[in-house]
């Protein structure tokens, strides 16, 4: 009788390759890193990206809110709850309790806010000449639609972040985790899939919703300049092959562990590049540099591109981490 075939395990490929490529030095702790991920062992390092992109994010909502002269008080929320949603994976970092309450109370009100801020922009739409009449002209000159729904990015991984696990957790949850969760009734068969690393499907349904908002943002922000570079056309190509192999990456395992990593690369490289471009954009305007206050304000949107590789981001986890256990 031939034994059962093997799934193929993009995680576990890549621990076999590090011990065999890398030095060794090296070998053990990228194989120890793969190994917490895919166990969901990974909350520290989760709140640490969260912290920074949620800084990188606060200040991409606080120059594009400052060029609306902050006209209703509602625009200062995303500002201040990027700050506050930062210091919360900083000390998600530092203690597994604030991870599991501070950062995942600050996280779920920045979802609700980036709600808010899309019925906002939304509403801005409509209230401009024409409103819905004309919905090519004013999504593209208008606010932004789906730029409050991407600032919550970094929020949803802060949510992921406080249902994971420590680095060094080997086992169950502590009492004291054990008594938030009941508290909080959140520990559903979802979330402790996804303290154990069981969180594919999961992951791979954020990654189109993400990988949908990013790709029309750029869409519509490269229509403004008429694709001037070729370049511009690679996010919105890159978009919906993304979603479609985390589409199939729901159905099948091995779409998920082999074209999902390779889409999800390609969508990290494409944010980087983009990155660089509009930096360079930046620095091209008058005065340059020595007007960086004015040139950051009205230039191409720095940090907009990283958005885009965040959805990268989040297919790459997919690819990482193992099928839910029903």
């Amino acid at each position: 009788m031939m034994p059962a075939r093997q799934s193929f395990d993009f995680n576990l490929a890549l621990q076999d390759a590090a011990q065999h490529a890398l030095p060794t030095p090296l070998d053990g702790v990228t194989a120890r890193l793969l190994e917490r991920i895919r166990q969901g062992r990974f909350q520290r390092s989760l709140c640490l990206l969260v912290a920074s992109t949620s800084a990188a994010s606060g200040l991409e909502v606080g120059y594009e809110h400052y060029k609306g002269s902050f006209s209703n008080p509602v625009i200062y929320t995303p500002v201040v709850l990027s700050g506050v949603l930062a210091v919360a994976g900083g000390l998600g970092f530092f203690s597994q309790r604030a991870a599991r309450t501070v950062l995942r109370t600050v996280s779920i009100l920045t979802l609700a806010d980036g709600a808010i801020g899309f019925f906002f922009h939304i509403s801005g739409i409509a209230r401009k000449p024409g409103g819905w009449r004309l919905p090519v002209t004013n999504i593209v000159m208008g606010p932004p639609i789906f730029a409050p729904l991407l600032f919550g990015t970094s929020a949803y991984l802060g949510l992921i972040a406080s249902h994971l696990r420590r680095e060094n957790d080997s086992g169950g949850m502590d009492l004291g985790t054990a008594l938030i969760d009941r508290v909080s009734r959140q520990d559903s068969r979802r979330w402790t899939n996804l303290r154990h690393g069981r969180s594919q499907k999961h992951l791979c349904v954020v990654t189109i919703a993400w990988a949908f908002f990013s790709g029309l943002e750029a869409l519509y922000s490269h229509y403004k300049t008429n694709f001037r570079y070729k370049a511009q056309w690679t996010p919105v190509l890159l978009a919906p092959l993304l979603m479609a192999v985390a589409a199939g990456g729901i159905l099948r395992r091995r779409i998920a562990n082999t074209l999902l990593p390779a889409v999800s690369t390609l969508a990290l490289a494409d944010g980087a590049v983009g990155f660089y471009y509009h930096a360079r954009g930046i620095t091209r305007r008058a005065g340059g540099m020595k007007k960086p206050l004015y040139n950051i304000l009205y230039g191409p949107p720095i940090f907009a591109p990283l958005l885009f590789a965040a959805c990268g981001l989040l297919g790459m986890m997919a690819s990482l981490l193992r099928r839910e256990r029903a």
